[in-house]
Order: C-alpha cells, then sequence, then structure tokens
C-alpha cells in the first residue's frame, strides 16, 4: 500500500475510496436480495440507536487518531527545519575558529547537509535508515570534541558551538524517530473493523428507495476511507507526494555553498 503515497494524492485517494466503495456497494446488494425492505423495517429503532451510538464513540476515536498522527507530522516538519537551523548557525560560529580547524567544520556541515538532503531522506522514505547512518555527523563530531579549547579565544563561542551540535544531533534523531510508524497496529486494526461495522450498519436499513440507501452507504464509505487514507498518509511523514517539505534544508545548502 506504500506505493500509494508515491502517486499524486487525488489519484491515491479516487483509487483507494474506489475500491472500498465497490466492495461496500457489493455487500449492500447481497443484503438487499437476502432481505426485503420490510423485514429490514422491523429493526429500524433498535438499529438506529445502536448507530447513533457506535457512530458516537467511532467518530471520536477517528477525531483522536487524527489529532495524534497531525501532531506527530507537525512535529516532524519542525524537527528538519530546527535541524536545518542549527546546521546554519554553527556554520557560522565555526567561522571564529583557528585555521584550518574552521575550515574543516564549514566543510563537514556542508557534507552533513548534503548527505541528509541527497541521500538519508531519500532512504528515510523506504525505510531504511538507522541512527548510525550518517558518517558525515560522527565526523563532524570528532572535529568538534577534538579541539583544544584552549587555541580557541572566544570560549564562550567554542562552548556555544558543543551545544549548536548536540542540538543539531538531537533533531537528525528525531526526525528518524518520527519517520517510522507511529500508529500501532492495534489501533489500525480498531479503526479498520469499526470502518466495516459503520459502513455495515447501513445494509440493515429498509429505505424504499434503493438508490438513495446506494448513495448513502457509497458516501458514508468514500468519507471514512479518506480519513482512513489520510491517517496513513500522516503517519508516513517522510514519503510519498505528501511528506515533509525540505525545502529549510536545501535553502540553507545553497547558503552555506555562498558562504
Amino acid at each position: 500500500m506504500r506505493f500509494l503515497l508515491n502517486l499524486p494524492v487525488p489519484l491515491s485517494f479516487l483509487i483507494v475510496s474506489a475500491i472500498t466503495t465497490v466492495f461496500a456497494l457489493a455487500g449492500l446488494r447481497f443484503v438487499r436480495k437476502k432481505y426485503s425492505a420490510e423485514v429490514l423495517k422491523e429493526n429500524h429503532e433498535v438499529a438506529a440507536i445502536i448507530f447513533n451510538a457506535f457512530g458516537l464513540f467511532y467518530g471520536v476515536m477517528i477525531a483522536f487518531v487524527v489529532f495524534v498522527t497531525w501532531s506527530g507530522y507537525d512535529e516532524a516538519t519542525k524537527n528538519l527545519q530546527m535541524e536545518a537551523n542549527e546546521a546554519d548557525d554553527l556554520f557560522h560560529c565555526a567561522k571564529a575558529f583557528p585555521e584550518p580547524v574552521n575550515k574543516i567544520v564549514q566543510q563537514g556541515l556542508m557534507t552533513y547537509t548534503a548527505s541528509v538532503y541527497n541521500d538519508e531522506l531519500k532512504r528515510m522514505s523506504q525505510g531504511e535508515i538507522s541512527l548510525h547512518s550518517n558518517r558525515a555527523m560522527a565526523r563532524l563530531i570528532t572535529v568538534l570534541y577534538q579541539i583544544d579549547e584552549k587555541s580557541i579565544p572566544n570560549r564562550e563561542l567554542y562552548a556555544e558551538s558543543l551545544n549548536r551540535l548536540n542540538n543539531l544531533a538531537q533533531y537528525r534523531r528525531l526526525r528518524i524517530f518520527a519517520g517510522n510508524d507511529t500508529v500501532p497496529p492495534a489501533v489500525w486494526l480498531v479503526i479498520l473493523v469499526g470502518g466495516v461495522i459503520t459502513v455495515s450498519y447501513t445494509y440493515f436499513f429498509g429505505m424504499k428507495n434503493i438508490k438513495a440507501q446506494y448513495m448513502i452507504t457509497a458516501t458514508l464509505t468514500v468519507t471514512i476511507t479518506l480519513i482512513l487514507f489520510l491517517i496513513y498518509v500522516l503517519d508516513h511523514p517522510f514519503t510519498g507526494t505528501s511528506k515533509v517539505s525540505t525545502e529549510p534544508l536545501k535553502q540553507v545548502m545553497e547558503i552555506l555553498r555562498k558562504e
């Protein structure tokens, strides 16, 4: 299903909605062939009460999952922006370091941002990334930690540079953690089964106008499908056409090259 994330958003939503709607309408057709409208009407009052109660419970749960996944997506966006910001700040702090350390640190930052933009983010979208996979970060940490503090006139700036480096590594870790699926399989099971039950309930209302019932079932199915697929998209913030924008990192790379 991951391949759907790489398609244009309208197309992926259309494909998913079309498939689920076909199955939903097929189920409705089967029930209406087996039970007449008169038979189904006998259970309208009880079915309506249960449907309202279940719909309320399911709606609250879906809203909560959307909120959690959207918060995670937003957090992933902020972490990438802060990572780019820390790289830029550290690059300028390194100007105060003595030769040739300043050039080594600045070149290391340029290599790091390029590796993240050109390689790491792409591998994250395929789930092929780990905390220890970026050698540029390891070299950067080694260089800064081996600097003789006494050789730097502005020791406060050196301390601030180490703080910036720690922040850079922290935001990278948070970005990688955010790239992992955040919705547990148990939650997916509950919301998927709940969606099937919600749509299935529409089968047991005997409407005289069968076309209207088909329309109601299709509308409810499309709505639930779009929300569930939205959760899936938000649960993969670095994958597909709706992934987190890498523009902040790209802009920082351009700034570093011009310095």
